[in-house]
C-alpha cells in the first residue's frame, strides 16, 4: 500500500487539486501571523457545502482585509461587532463572528500569535498531547470570547472527529506542495487525520478501520494505520486521498484500485 500512497502523493499533491478548498485561502498570506488566522478561520467555518464555505470565508476576510492580524490589533469590541454585524453564514451570525474575533484579539496581545495558544504544554504525547494542546487552545479561546460555547470551536473533550481543527493543524504544521505550513512548536508526527466523510469511507474501504462511527476514535485508529506507513508524517496522504469524492473527475472506486 505504501508505494501506491506514494504514487498518489506525487501525482495528485499539487495545488492544481486545491479548489474546491478552504485551504486555497492561506496561499494569499506569506506572513505566518496572517495565515494562522486565515487558517483558523477558514477551518472553523468549513461547515456545509463547499461552495457555500468559500463565500462564507471570502465575505469574513473581506471584511478583515489584506492584513487579518493587523485587523484585529487596530479593532476594539466595538468596531468588531459593527464590522462583523451583516456577517451570516448558517449556524454563525454575526455577533458569535464578533466575538470569536475579539477572542482572537485577546489571545493574540496575551501570546503573540495563535501558534504559542496552541502549543502548551501537553498532558500526554504524541495524538493524545495534540488533543490535549487543542482542549486547551478551544477552551482559552473561548474564555477570552466571552462565548461559554460556539460550533465554530468543537471540544475535543466530546470526542467527535472534530475534523476541522484537525484540519487546522495540518494546514499549519505541515509543508509541502500544499500544505504551506509556518509553524514549528508542533511535530508532524504527531497530527490527527482530520477525518470527514471521504477519508471515512476510503479507510473503511482499504481496511484501515472496522469502526462504524466517524468519531474521534476512529480518527485516532485510522491515523495509528498510517504512522505505521508514514510514523514521521501519518496525515501526509491526507489531500490525496480526499481528492477523490471531492473532484468530480476523480472517483473513490479509483483509489480502491490503486492501492487495493
Amino acid at each position: 500500500m505504501l508505494k501506491g500512497l506514494e504514487s498518489l502523493y506525487a501525482k495528485y499533491n499539487r495545488k492544481r487539486y486545491v479548489h474546491p478548498d478552504p485551504l486555497e485561502f492561506l496561499y494569499a498570506f506569506a506572513d505566518p501571523s496572517d495565515r494562522e488566522l486565515v487558517a483558523l478561520i477558514s477551518a472553523c467555518l468549513a461547515y456545509g457545502r463547499v461552495h457555500q464555505i468559500l463565500k462564507g470565508i471570502r465575505a469574513c476576510l473581506d471584511i478583515m482585509g489584506n492584513c487579518p492580524r493587523r485587523f484585529l490589533l487596530s479593532s476594539n469590541e466595538s468596531s468588531l461587532a459593527m464590522a462583523f454585524a451583516g456577517f451570516n453564514y448558517r449556524f454563525t451570525r454575526g455577533h458569535e463572528m464578533a466575538r470569536f474575533m475579539t477572542g482572537l484579539k485577546r489571545a493574540i496581545e496575551r501570546h503573540g500569535n495563535l501558534e504559542a495558544v496552541f502549543s502548551a504544554a501537553p498532558d500526554a504525547t504524541g495524538a493524545q498531547g495534540t488533543i490535549s494542546r487543542l482542549k486547551k487552545g478551544v477552551d482559552e479561546l473561548l474564555s477570552l470570547a466571552g462565548l461559554p460555547r460556539s460550533y465554530l470551536l468543537p471540544d475535543p473533550a466530546k470526542k467527535s472527529a472534530c475534523k476541522r481543527l484537525f484540519l487546522f493543524l495540518r494546514w499549519m504544521v505541515r509543508a509541502d506542495r500544499v500544505d504551506p505550513g509556518g509553524w514549528s512548536a508542533i511535530s508532524p508526527a504527531d497530527l490527527v487525520i482530520p477525518l470527514d466523510t471521504h477519508m471515512f469511507h476510503i479507510a473503511t474501504d482499504l481496511g484501515l478501520t472496522s469502526r462504524k462511527q466517524a468519531n474521534l476514535a476512529t480518527a485516532l485508529e485510522i491515523t495509528r494505520a498510517f504512522a505505521r506507513l508514514s510514523p514521521s508524517d501519518p496525515v501526509k496522504y491526507d489531500f490525496v486521498l480526499t481528492r477523490f469524492g471531492i473532484r468530480d473527475e476523480l472517483s473513490r472506486d479509483d483509489v480502491v484500485t490503486h492501492l487495493g
